[in-house]
C-alpha cells in the first residue's frame, strides 16, 4: 500500500513540476520583466493588460476599468497557483479566445518564481 501511495505521489509531482517546488519571488520578479510590456502589479495600473496586483485569489475577468475579451469574463477562473500554472504555460489553450497574445512560460521553474512573485505583490 504505501508502495502504491508513493507511485502516485510521484506522478503528481511529475504531472505539474511547477506545483510540486516553491517559486523564489526575487526571480519571479526577473521573470515578470518579460511581462511588463503589457502588466503591472500596481493596483489600478492597467495597461495593455490588466494590473496583476492582488491577483491570487481574484476571478478572471474582474479588473475594474480593464476591457477584457469576452473568453476571459466568461471563464470565471478563481487564481490560485494551479490555475495561474496551467494559464502561464499556455494562455490560450486555457482561455481559448483570450487577447493576450504571450505565447506562454513552458518551463515550470519561471513559472513557479513568477507565482511566487505575483502571491508577493500585495495591493499597497
Amino acid at each position: 500500500m504505501i508502495a502504491k501511495f508513493a507511485a502516485i505521489a510521484a506522478t503528481v509531482l511529475i504531472a505539474s513540476p511547477a506545483l510540486a517546488q516553491t517559486g523564489d519571488a526575487a526571480k519571479g520578479k526577473t521573470v515578470f520583466a518579460r511581462c511588463m510590456a503589457c502588466h503591472s502589479v500596481d493596483p489600478g495600473a492597467n495597461r495593455l493588460g490588466p494590473s496583476l496586483a492582488d491577483i491570487v485569489g481574484r476571478t478572471s475577468g474582474t479588473v475594474p476599468g480593464f476591457a477584457y475579451s469576452p473568453a476571459m469574463k466568461n471563464a470565471r477562473i478563481r487564481w490560485d497557483a494551479k490555475s495561474l500554472d496551467a494559464y502561464l504555460a499556455k494562455p490560450a489553450a486555457k482561455v481559448p479566445g483570450t487577447r493576450m497574445i504571450f505565447a506562454g512560460l513552458p518551463n515550470p521553474a519561471d513559472r513557479a518564481n513568477l507565482i511566487a512573485y505575483l502571491a508577493s505583490a500585495k495591493k499597497k
